[in-house]
């Protein structure tokens, strides 16, 4: 299975609330997956896109969305709490509308560090803010340092009250070679567990290619950073993982799969199959993919999927998440496998 999950903070104290989950016992008693390790992001992402459109295309799209990590300006459609005016930054922190009600919220640094100790994951991420892609460059600058500030307000935060918990910082820049380098040599100097790789990763895979190449090797610069592992925030296409892994990413995230999943797309070692498409109609006794073993593989034929999605029954996506979830996890252990035996 999955053997580490992120989830979403900005969802949990919308709902149920991080206050409830603590009242369960945690995040791993909540959801009854008591041996295997969570971790949770600040928020800040899912805020950030409120004003930058990328929740708000999740919540109401119904096509397929980049496979990258970006925060690119989109139409303000959808809830009306959306928007421009959705997000005010200042130092103290981001004051934000939810989306479920249109109730102001105010998230800092503290703030999310606290309510990611009331959730109880394994691994926890520091408030940081996400620009979009196509900045001024002073303002990247500004950014930047607003949000070193904002990681070190959360670690110290975190550092009052460990509670076995792990804090990684969220390395910036965009694809400024300069202001990445700031960024590494800053956070770095500081006594977090990990590094994340975040904020705006390019406008393409070779972008985030290239961002890589230069960037990974600061990280072995000195035993107190080797050491340390790595999280690429936001991505997870099957191109990108095996450029990353090559690298020295360590472990990665995004919605990629599962989303896929929703719009009828499934993975295979043969490329993606589109679900919906009218050849499938008649593929009775075929095999999503070949040598899968996933419960979907195993139980179900092309034919009955093209029925489900074509039907819009929500089994459809509960099997093509399930199937995209299991595919993910054999290519990360053919990964480990070939790290293994010096193939990478």
């Amino acid at each position: 299975g999955q053997q580490l999950v992120f989830s979403n903070t900005y969802h949990l104290m919308l709902h149920p609330g991080s206050e409830t989950i603590q009242a369960a016992g945690g995040i791993h008693a909540f959801t009854n997956r008591r041996d295997r390790p969570f971790i949770t992001d600040s928020g800040g992402f899912q805020v950030f896109s409120l004003a930058y459109g990328s929740v708000q295309e999740e919540l109401s799209s119904k096509g397929n969305k980049s496979e990258l990590k970006r925060s690119s300006v989109k139409s303000n459609r959808g809830c009306s709490s959306m928007g421009k005016d959705a997000v005010k930054v200042s130092e103290e922190g981001v004051t934000f509308r939810s989306y479920r009600d249109g109730s102001k919220f105010l998230l800092t640094p503290e703030s999310t560090v606290d309510a990611q100790k009331e959730i109880g994951a394994d691994i926890i991420i520091p408030l940081d803010e996400l620009p979009p892609y196509h900045i001024e460059r002073q303002k990247l600058v500004e950014s930047v340092d607003r949000s070193h500030r904002w990681e070190a307000r959360s670690l110290q935060q975190h550092l009052k009250n460990v509670q076995q918990q792990a804090m990684f910082c969220v390395i910036h820049g965009g694809i400024d070679v300069e202001l990445r380098t700031k960024s590494v040599n800053y956070l770095t100097s500081l006594p977090f567990d990990g590094y994340g790789i975040g904020g705006s990763l390019g406008n393409g895979r070779q972008e985030l290619k290239d961002l890589l190449e230069w960037m990974m090797p600061l990280l072995d610069e000195g035993e107190h950073r080797y050491n340390k592992p790595r999280h690429l925030l936001g991505i997870a296409d099957e191109e990108s993982i095996r450029n990353a892994v090559t690298k020295g990413i360590d472990t990665l995230d995004s919605a990629y799969p599962t989303r896929l999943g929703r719009h009828g797309t499934l993975l295979t070692r043969d490329g993606h199959i589109r679900m919906k498409s009218g050849k499938h109609k008649h593929s009775f006794g075929q095999k999503i993919c070949e040598g899968c073993n996933c419960k979907t593989c195993q139980q179900y034929d092309r034919a009955y999927m093209w029925h489900l999605f074509k039907a819009s029954e929500p089994l459809g996506i509960q099997l093509a998440a399930l199937h995209n979830i299991h595919y993910m996890n054999d290519l990360m252990a053919d990964l480990r496998k070939d790290i293994m035996e010096d193939k990478i």
